[in-house]
């Protein structure tokens, strides 16, 4: 008896990024305000309540989407959410390692794993979460051409 397993590369990529989205709101929610100050560390021209209020929107947003990507529920709407996210996730990440901030990123908590210290200070770094958002970017844009345009309303 033979077993094979098919998974196509949209299907991959999807769980991929839907579990990074929910390692990384996981991480965020169970200390916000180790976010919060993550977020101020990366000198934003923004208001204060605007980056509190941030440290409290953003990992439930990164849930959602997270656990929509899984359940392939709204998947527009999460990969249109993906899109935007990592789009600010650039911006923010490529600002701060432009201007040489040694600050982690405050996106995911890799305390669980074996690693020692010269690599967890590099998968922490803004630099390396550039590249992953990045990548994270691409992978959503991918996946929100492969879903196609939603269907026209009807009179169109």
């Amino acid at each position: 008896m033979r077993i094979t397993i098919d998974l196509d590369l949209k299907a991959v990529v999807r769980w991929l990024v839907g579990a990074l989205f929910l390692w990384a709101a996981v991480s965020k929610l169970a200390n916000l305000q180790d976010f919060y100050t993550d977020l101020v560390a990366y000198h934003l021209p923004l208001p204060e309540p605007f980056l509190r209020l941030a440290a409290v929107v953003l990992p439930w947003l990164e849930l959602f989407c997270g656990l929509m990507l899984f359940a392939r529920f709204w998947l527009r709407a999460a990969l249109t959410w993906v899109v935007v996210l990592c789009s600010i996730f650039v911006l923010c990440t490529g600002q701060a390692w432009a201007r040489g901030l040694p600050i982690s990123c405050g996106c995911l908590n890799l305390d669980w794993l074996p690693l020692g210290v010269g690599a967890k200070a590099w998968l922490e770094s803004v630099a390396f979460a550039f590249f992953r958002a990045g990548l994270l970017l691409a992978a959503g844009l991918y996946l929100l051409r492969q879903t196609g345009s939603p269907p026209a309303a009807e009179g169109e």
